[in-house]
């Protein structure tokens, strides 16, 4: 069992069913059955992505004393992740997800003041003290903690999400401090492996992981200096690819904590997203590590 900190957002999501975008006005549709709400967000994904495959997941975050706040807690806890490093916030971040039957979505994500705040770093030291590899999500609460886990001497692992410029002036600072660094190629289509190029000369991420969807994933290995596409894989019906990339990167973590094969582990990976995404809602879906491994076979 490995010991992973996600320090990362976490919202209330609700997910909304459309016959197709663009979505065309009208007064109200009686969508049954295709409205949903659940608390989502990076950080939840993620920790229950591993507490799924049975790691220890040790989950900072910033959570209102809201309605929505005490769901998240309710969630976590029965899951049994410890709210220990969960921080008071005035209100809990919401998202609205529309989504149509290929898989498409559009996202509005409403982050209220949490922008505006860092995360306590004494907290962090104390949690981040015994853990193998820290999963820090690219939202500014966790920025000040780059330098301080670089110092610590641990593994840093980021996802960038939708990325168009190596210099992204939000995003530089966990593209520079990232030993494993996720992105997704929705910015980048058709110029990938020019695109990782540019950021393995920029920066020194030993491993470089870029998400391509239904046409799998491209990974770097700085050791070998070397390029590997992974196939997709379908292993069901897609229902919402809402939370693709996040079960992609924590499957990935997962089995390169453990391994430290990364295509071995980008291979469990694309199996392990490939399933989730047969599910409705970005916090759902997750096979546990037996069953993905007898998936696999």
């Amino acid at each position: 069992m490995s010991k992973i900190l996600v320090c990362g957002l976490v919202n209330m999501e609700t997910t909304v069913s459309v016959s197709d975008f663009p979505v065309e006005y009208c007064p109200i549709d009686y969508n049954f059955f295709g409205v949903s709400s659940y608390p989502a967000g990076v950080g939840l994904n993620l920790s229950l992505a591993f507490n799924s495959l049975s790691d220890e997941v040790r989950l900072l975050s910033m959570v209102g004393e809201d309605s929505a706040g005490q769901v998240v807690r309710n969630v976590l806890i029965d899951n049994k992740i410890s709210t220990e490093y969960l921080e008071k916030s005035g209100y809990t971040a919401q998202s609205v997800v529309l989504y149509d039957k290929s898989g498409r979505r559009r996202i509005f994500c409403d982050l209220k003041d949490m922008q505006e705040k860092s995360y306590n770093e004494d907290i962090f030291k104390k949690a981040a003290e015994d853990c193998d590899t820290l999963c820090l999500c690219n939202i500014n609460f966790s920025r000040n903690l780059l330098k301080i886990a670089k110092d610590m001497g641990k593994r840093i692992a980021c996802d960038v999400h939708v990325l168009a410029d190596i210099n992204d002036d939000y995003n530089r600072d966990f593209m520079m401090n990232a030993d494993i660094l996720f992105l997704s190629n929705e910015n980048i289509l058709g110029r990938e492996k020019e695109f990782v190029e540019e950021l393995k000369n920029t920066y020194n991420n030993e491993i470089i992981v870029v998400g391509m969807g239904s046409k799998g994933a491209l990974l770097y290995e700085r050791e070998s200096d070397s390029f590997h596409i992974q196939e997709a894989v379908k292993t069901r019906e897609v229902v919402n690819t809402v939370g693709a990339g996040d079960s992609l990167f924590s499957s990935f973590v997962h089995y390169y904590t453990k391994t430290n094969d990364a295509k071995l582990s980008l291979k469990y990976a694309c199996t392990f997203a490939s399933y989730k995404i047969g599910e409705n809602g970005a916090a759902k879906g997750f096979l546990t590590e037996s069953e993905l491994e007898n998936l696999m076979k």
